[in-house]
């Protein structure tokens, strides 16, 4: 059984993924909304947390150094700790993500890979430690991975913290259970940049709806605005 989804991002309400560039505020700052952020993320007691590279690549800030070969690994999945109980999920199509250990924030690394990742990097990544699941097909599926995840690792509840893309595709896919917004009072007003969600040229229409669960005030002036995302009948 897939994990349940729940995508939690903190934005403004013009829509901005970036509070560096926002505006101040007169009810908090940003190690204000940081904290908010924290404990909201807790209270959504998921298991794992799921960014894609880009992200991960800002949280992990590690060089290639793949060992010498000859590079043996163990084939197209491998769980270098399968009891773990939390996990941090990177989805890396390309193989370009490098870690300097096992865990981030106390959680073990897993990486979605895509199928033509070579065996020098699969073969760091083990020596590291690492988790991986290689896809099988040139199009990753991660709805397939998940399952995998959920039924082989225990991962029962995702939190996915993206990058837009990453957001994106996982909205567009069906794969996002609940959307979880924390709205900061503060604005960046400015064309052009960055956004909570991608959807592509495609778009989304038809795709997803929404449904109010709950809309709650946090302090500092911020919103806790929580909505489950259903597929049109």
């Amino acid at each position: 059984m897939r994990p349940h989804v729940i995508c939690l991002m903190m934005t403004s309400p013009d829509g901005s993924l970036h509070p560096s560039r926002w505006t101040k505020s007169r009810d908090g700052g940003r190690s204000d909304w940081s904290a908010l952020y924290e404990k909201v993320h807790a209270e959504h007691a998921g298991n794992a947390w799921m960014v894609g590279r880009v992200t991960m690549a800002e949280i992990s800030k590690a060089e290639a150094h793949p060992p010498a070969g000859p590079f043996d690994v163990t084939g197209p999945v491998h769980f270098a700790r399968p009891g773990a109980s939390s996990f941090a999920i990177a989805l890396d199509p390309s193989g370009k993500l490098h870690f300097s250990g096992d865990e981030l924030y106390g959680d073990h690394v897993v990486v979605l890979l895509g199928s033509g990742v070579d065996d020098s990097h699969l073969a760091e990544l083990t020596s590291d430690g690492i988790s991986y699941v290689v896809s099988e097909k040139k199009d990753i599926d991660v709805g397939a991975m998940l399952e995998l995840l959920g039924r082989e690792l225990g991962i029962t509840r995702v939190l996915l913290e993206g990058g837009a893309a990453i957001n994106g595709s996982l909205m567009a896919a069906g794969l996002v259970d609940e959307l979880s917004l924390i709205v900061a009072p503060a604005l960046e007003a400015k064309t052009g940049s960055d956004r909570i969600i991608e959807f592509g040229q495609d778009g989304l229409a038809g795709k997803v709806e929404l449904s109010l669960i709950s809309c709650d005030i946090l302090s500092h002036g911020a919103l806790h605005i929580r909505y489950a995302v259903h597929k049109p009948d």
